[in-house]
């Protein structure tokens, strides 16, 4: 559960199977809350529970808010509503310690309340102070739980939004930036819809696409005004405000339609004292992976595979490269899995097939490039087919050798893609490396995936056998920025790296689905990134900009 991060579930049902059932929406803040805390202030939460043959369980819970004493929650809770029920509730909220376990300690526990659920759908806006253990009033603490219903033609947005050149609110780093949207009601008051997560140390942040009801983002009314703030996260609660925009839910569907729309970013106090101040920011449209695929992106496959001695004689059975006639070894299954999804966004069907680490012919010197159809010319094959065709063919005629250099592979690809034409600026390249043992050439490489993360390309190292990939998982971003041996940092996280036996009594759609799942949003970053449009990518110009996704309504 992160600091300022949103949880999404799908609605809960507090019972059994109804003649009728409306879905509703609560929404949870609090005010004046204990101080529980002695350096700074308590990190609530909020435990949602019901009761069920007089039992109480917890249904949901909202996120942490980090040292902040009248905590807005972003998170939404999805419930069944029957009317003819009486549903009971029980809020929670705790000061959280550690991760987001719950305390068992009383100095844990800042106050409940219980409701029903009918109570607070006929009040819409339901105050309540909470309680201590033995009915003790919690200080001057309240609770209030807004409710929304979702109609059945209410619908639902997907929205993703991105910035850039975003002021810098840090002294020894860039800001950690994140977008609260609020509603702005009938009466004037705001309402929060959603906050996205926190970006860290980053000025150009493209934050994760979220679903929001329509009832909830503007009352299903397409004109309502949304105030929309970017703030620079402090893990003591004290935001720096870096600025805000209004928009409505119409303006953002004109970006579905391949009109670009963007808004300044803009601080008030700025803007009074600077005479020539313009903004601290822009925001612009975030299109979906399905919106470039559809607007005509092609995916080129290249797979590059490992040739080094350590794979063992292929004429024998206990090497990784040995052929059998029954079963294909572990290089073909990683092969024809994450092939077979590639080949389908490629429209001519023809991927490069390249090898590194062995002695190839004439000369029979060590190479860790090459066409493994040894047609330099042209190293694409024909098809999935014609990929495992070529690396069966060529294993005959080359020595397996070392060592396992694959910078040089991953620079000749990710120059290839600096030097395209404008034309092919939506082809985007996913480069499979299969190896069976950690590369030798690790700063290279790094300096490598750090030079490429600027192209369109992504990379998918797939570990084959029983070696310790330990010192692999560092080209992999999850656990922290890859940067160069000289300090500089990925502009993208472009890697993911797992081992082969972890996969090994799965299915290959297994092992297809983990290497592959973050592909879509790299695809995302780059031309987001780049401010390249799927419908018209050679009109869009790179100019700074903090923006949103709308994409068509789904049900």
């Amino acid at each position: 559960m992160n600091d300022v991060q949103e949880a999404t579930s799908p609605a809960t049902s507090l019972s059994g199977p109804a003649t009728c059932v409306s879905k509703v929406e609560l929404r949870v803040s609090c005010k004046a809350l204990l101080d529980r805390d002695t350096l700074n202030k308590s990190d609530p939460c909020v435990i949602i529970m019901v009761q069920t043959n007089g039992q109480w369980t917890e249904l949901d819970r909202t996120e942490v808010i980090k040292s902040n004493l009248h905590p807005v929650f972003a998170k939404v809770f999805t419930l069944d509503y029957y009317f003819e029920e009486v549903q009971k509730l029980r809020f929670e909220v705790y000061d959280i310690h550690g991760t987001h376990s719950i305390g068992t300690r009383d100095d844990d526990f800042l106050g409940g309340v219980e409701c029903t659920l009918g109570q607070i759908v006929a009040q819409k806006k339901m105050v309540k102070p909470l309680l201590l253990k033995y009915g003790k009033y919690a200080g001057k603490s309240t609770i209030t739980v807004h409710a929304e219903e979702i109609s059945g033609n209410n619908g639902y947005v997907e929205l993703s939004f991105c910035a850039k050149k975003l002021d810098d609110k840090d002294l020894f780093s860039k800001s950690d930036p994140f977008l609260e949207i609020y509603r702005i009601n009938d009466d004037e008051t705001e309402q929060l819809v959603h906050r996205t997560e926190v970006i860290k140390n980053n000025l150009n942040p493209v934050w994760e696409p979220f679903k929001v009801s329509l009832i909830s983002l503007c009352s299903c009314d397409e004109e309502r005004k949304l105030k929309c703030l970017v703030w620079d996260y402090d893990s003591r609660g004290k935001h720096d405000f870096i600025g805000e925009f209004y928009a409505t839910f119409r303006e953002m569907q004109k970006i579905s339609s391949g009109n670009k729309v963007t808004w300044d970013c803009v601080n008030p106090k700025y803007k009074q004292k600077k005479r020539n101040y313009k903004n601290s920011g822009v925001l612009h449209r975030v299109y979906s992976f399905l919106d470039y695929i559809m607007g005509g992106c092609q995916i080129h496959f290249t797979v590059a595979i490992d040739f080094t001695a350590s794979n063992g004689d292929p004429r024998n059975s206990c090497s990784l490269h040995y052929i059998n006639p029954y079963q294909p070894n572990e290089y073909l299954k990683a092969l024809i899995a994450v092939g077979e999804i590639c080949q389908d966004y490629d429209s001519d069907k023809r991927f490069s097939a390249l090898g590194f680490g062995a002695r190839i012919p004439p000369n029979y010197e060590v190479s860790h490039d090459f066409a493994i159809n040894f047609n330099p010319e042209d190293d694409e094959c024909e098809e999935i087919q014609g990929v495992v065709e070529a690396y069966q063919n060529c294993l005959p005629k080359i020595q397996l050798y070392g060592p396992t250099n694959v910078s040089p592979i991953i620079n000749r690809i990710a120059n290839s893609q600096s030097e395209q034409p404008l034309v092919h600026l939506t082809r985007y390249h996913i480069l499979l490396i299969l190896t069976d043992g950690v590369v030798t050439d690790m700063a290279d490489t790094r300096e490598a995936i750090v030079r490429a993360s600027y192209q369109p390309l992504s990379i998918i190292i797939v570990g084959v056998g029983n070696a310790d990939f330990t010192d692999m998982q560092i080209l992999d971003g999850d656990d922290g920025v890859l940067r160069s041996p000289k300090g500089e940092p990925v502009l993208r996280d472009i890697v993911q790296f797992v081992p082969f036996r972890d996969f090994k009594t799965a299915s290959p759609a297994a092992l297809a689905k983990c290497v592959l799942a973050e592909v879509p949003k790299q695809v995302v970053e780059y031309y987001s990134h780049k401010a390249i449009s799927p419908m018209c990518p050679l009109r869009e110009s790179l100019t700074p900009i903090l923006t949103p996704v709308a994409t068509t309504p789904t049900e």
